[in-house]
Formats: C-alpha cells, sequence, structure tokens
C-alpha cells in the first residue's frame, strides 16, 4: 500500500521525467504514451496526443513520483497538476478507499476496470484534494 505523488505537464512530461532522474540519479524513466494505449473502437486518439506521455514514473530516495502529460484540451494549471495517488494490492481497500474519499467531493470517474489497472478510479475529495486510486499491478 502507498500514497504516491502523480504529477501533471502540459507537454513537458518527457522532459521533466528525464531531468529528474538526472538530477536524483535514478533509472532513466520507462514511458508509456498515449499513442501506445490500446486503441479503442469509440474513439480516435488525436495525432498531437500520440507521442506525449500518458504515464511514467521514478523511485526518488524511495518514494514513487507518478508523471503524465494531460491530454489536449484538458485543462492544465500550472502549480494545481498535483494529485495523490493510491494504489494498494487489496481491491477491497481501494473501494473502499474511493467510497470514503468521494463523500462530499466530486467523481471524476467511477471505478473501473482500465487497460493498466482491474480496479481504477479518480475524484476531487470535499477538501478540494486530487485523487487517484487504483489495484496494484506489475505495469509500470
Amino acid at each position: 500500500m502507498a500514497v504516491d505523488v502523480y504529477l501533471n505537464f502540459n507537454g513537458n512530461c518527457r522532459d521533466a521525467a528525464e531531468f529528474y532522474a538526472e538530477v536524483f540519479k535514478t533509472e532513466k524513466p520507462q514511458i508509456m504514451t498515449f499513442g501506445e494505449a490500446p486503441p479503442s473502437p469509440d474513439y480516435t486518439l488525436p495525432e498531437e496526443a500520440k507521442d506525449l506521455v500518458m504515464h511514467t514514473r521514478l523511485n526518488i530516495g524511495g518514494s514513487n513520483i507518478m508523471f503524465s502529460d494531460v491530454f489536449p484540451g484538458s485543462p492544465f494549471i500550472e502549480g494545481n497538476n498535483v494529485s495523490l495517488a493510491f494504489v494498494s494490492a487489496d481491491e477491497n481497500e481501494v473501494r473502499s478507499a474511493f467510497e470514503a474519499l468521494k463523500v462530499g467531493g466530486k467523481v471524476g470517474a467511477d471505478l473501473q476496470e482500465t487497460f493498466f489497472s482491474k480496479c481504477y478510479g479518480n475524484l476531487k475529495d470535499r477538501f478540494g484534494i486530487e485523487w487517484q486510486v487504483s489495484l496494484e499491478t506489475d505495469q509500470m
């Protein structure tokens, strides 16, 4: 179980992740782009999104820091581009945390199976904190 910091960038995520890897002398980040995600028959990925970073992470001093670019057209406000990611190998724990955090908050994505997690959701809690909850996987 972990709570990780998740940083969003406005098209320069790859540069930022590579910079932080160099600064903190970590392994070079493994980067998944939006274009590498499985295609959806219901949605055509815009050309400008294909090379943007969908997900990467670094381990800095024992803490996971996760990174992504915002999707084209999504709001980006420098300084407010941080969320907390609750990651657990226990699905009941993920579901319980999500249900508790959503009380008085606003759900962005209900808990659902995605190609990267069997149980993922995101929300803003009643205090305005952005959360992502996810069932831990062996991927990235």
